[in-house]
């Protein structure tokens, strides 16, 4: 099996990419580089170029933030099968979280560039990768929020409503 055949094979076990086309997997596929990482290594710190994205294959990351009054926040864990980055399809490409593996970790990476050039030459796998990086978006905007009202401690009552049409997002 060539590292092609393996990365289509794992693309589309993936939640993400299980029911697009095998056209658009080989595509992607081709931007895809195995990746390993010892518990405790640092992924990417925020600010960093965001030239890849990965898909989490083995073990555990952590993405977090720093705070001013409490330090380091979890603001989410990734595991197995789940995607780690998006900030890969937004100029100007640098990372908004930091990224640490939790524990050894293997995964699958992808090459933004390799990526952002198909998609401009391939406007359908574009529209089908953002459409998917949009909830992936929406998911850690979420868990960001969450966060943040534990800090402050802002209780259930005066928590904002969770009417999409009184959102000013």
């Amino acid at each position: 099996m060539s590292s092609t055949e393996f990365f289509q094979t794992v693309l589309k076990a993936t939640p993400l990419f299980s029911d697009l086309s095998d056209d658009h997997i080989h595509r992607i596929a081709e931007c895809a580089k195995d990746m390993r990482f010892n518990a405790k290594d640092k992924i990417y710190a925020e600010g960093d170029p965001a030239d890849q994205f990965m898909i989490v294959r083995e073990g555990r990351v952590a993405i977090d933030m720093e705070t001013p009054h409490r330090g380091v926040l979890t603001v989410q864990t990734v595991s197995p099968g789940e995607v780690l980055g998006w900030s890969w399809l937004f100029p100007p490409y640098e990372w908004h979280y930091n990224a640490r593996a939790v524990q050894d970790t293997k995964a699958i990476a992808l090459d933004a560039d390799c990526l952002r050039a198909r998609i401009e030459r391939d406007s359908e796998l574009g529209y089908e990768l953002m459409k998917r990086f949009s909830a992936i978006m929406l998911n850690r905007l979420e868990a960001t929020r969450m966060q943040l009202m534990d800090i402050y401690d802002v209780s259930e009552s005066t928590r904002p409503s969770r009417n999409p049409s009184a959102v000013g997002v």
